[in-house]
């Protein structure tokens, strides 16, 4: 129970520090509805993984329904995750996403064909996914990395560089860039 309750405070916590129109810890927790469908994902997470799948994507839906963020119980999430304005998320069965990572309405970690192995993104930690950004496929989006809103990547980002457009363009953070022109 100590670490559930940590965990809630931790989210708060991070709505806090990264969303400035939140003005105090009842303000986020009542008016966050990122947050409120990251904490369903948790529970519903847990019943996928015991093998309570129906009830897990009964749950899902509802949630869904509730907060307009759709988010597969099979996709793992990590911490301190914010969903800021989340109507319209969409993360797929096979979707990872790391720690701290900041992701604007509309953004789609969608998948590509139709196998039953791993066809959705792998997003690193501190990632900034911009107002509806795509990222299709199995593709890595390395830690630190940004991807600009409206941006449609199907390639691989590494860590620390921006994406953005369509097709994303990849843009190399400022000292790898210097090296590059010296």
């Amino acid at each position: 129970m100590v670490r559930i309750m940590d965990r809630f405070k931790e989210d708060i916590q991070a709505i806090l520090d990264r969303d400035p129109a939140a003005r105090g810890v009842l303000e986020a927790v009542l008016f966050s509805p990122g947050m409120h469908a990251l904490w369903m994902h948790r529970l519903n997470h847990k019943l996928w993984n015991t093998g309570l799948k129906l009830l897990a994507r009964i749950l899902a839906h509802l949630t869904r329904l509730f907060t307009g963020v759709e988010i597969h119980p099979g996709a793992r999430i990590g911490r301190r995750v914010v969903i800021d304005h989340g109507m319209g998320i969409v993360i797929g069965e096979t979707a990872e996403v790391g720690d701290d990572v900041m992701m604007y309405h509309g953004v789609t970690l969608g998948g590509t064909g139709f196998t039953r192995e791993k066809r959705h993104p792998t997003i690193g930690n501190r990632v900034l996914l911009g107002a509806h950004a795509l990222v299709l496929g199995p593709v890595p989006v390395g830690d630190d990395a940004r991807v600009g809103a409206g941006a449609v990547v199907t390639k691989p980002v590494p860590p620390g560089a921006t994406a953005i457009g369509n097709p994303a363009q990849i843009t190399l953070p400022k000292s790898e860039l210097e090296a590059v022109e010296a």
